[in-house]
């Protein structure tokens, strides 16, 4: 009997549903094509500093001897040198390279937590969230502190978004706007791991019997991590 004379048979439609696509549920396919199209976004954002940068005159003396101008792009390395207690230190990279740790080591707790859901442990979900949930806050404040210190400015002017004293005003404008949005997405990402860790703790999904959501939301949660690593390469190493 064909496919179709037995679906009409039992009274069923074979594209009704019921069989996973890759063996992934509905709820992860959703997010995947959700974090596709987030991905596109991004990209049109990156894309599009790349581009503006590329129309501003580059700087080609030393990077001793740079000073910043409204004519070049600033060096990043430049402007992004500063360590919270160690005012007046020039330590390029080191507060940026610090954020970027924290968010890496949120993701293997991530990684910790959503193993612990496949063995159906309730206390080490519960560990590795609250971990995740840490590090997601840390970044956020990092990241708030940074943004004040070049609002702030070195030599008292600030950036904002239409001068700033480190170069172009589209740069402070693309760094705003760029960080902003991962930002936001972080801040999100966070708000949905504390709900994570909330009906793990009052035992949502031990009454389910599984611990997709995790899963889901962490798949999210290191998009959000890989997503910074594009950023921190675009505004900090080239």
């Amino acid at each position: 009997m064909s496919a179709t004379a037995h679906s009409i048979d039992t009274g069923k439609n074979i594209w009704d549903g019921g069989q996973s696509p890759l063996k992934a549920s509905y709820g992860k396919l959703m997010m995947w094509f959700f974090l596709l199209s987030d991905a596109f976004t991004f990209s049109a954002l990156l894309i599009t500093y790349g581009l503006i940068r590329t129309a501003h005159p580059a700087y080609t003396g030393t990077v001793e001897n740079f000073t910043f101008s409204q004519d070049y792009w600033p060096i990043p390395e430049k402007v992004f040198e500063a360590v919270p207690f160690m005012h007046g230190v020039p330590l390029p990279l080191v507060f940026v390279g610090i954020m970027t740790f924290i968010l890496i080591m949120s993701s293997v707790t991530m990684v910790l937590a959503v193993e612990a859901g496949h063995r159906m442990d309730k206390k080490a979900v519960e560990k590795w969230m609250l971990w995740t949930i840490i590090g997601g806050l840390t970044f956020l404040g990092c990241q708030a502190w940074e943004w004040s210190h070049f609002i702030t400015g070195t030599g008292g002017g600030g950036a904002g978004l239409s001068w700033n004293e480190y170069g172009p005003p589209d740069f402070a404008a693309l760094f705003f706007f760029i960080t902003g949005f991962h930002g936001t997405h972080v801040f999100s990402g966070v708000v949905l791991n504390f709900l994570i860790y909330y009906n793990t703790v009052t035992g949502v999904y031990e009454r389910r019997g599984h611990y997709e959501m995790v899963e889901k939301v962490g798949l999210y949660w290191h998009f959000v991590d890989l997503v910074w690593v594009f950023v921190f390469t675009f505004f900090y190493l080239v």
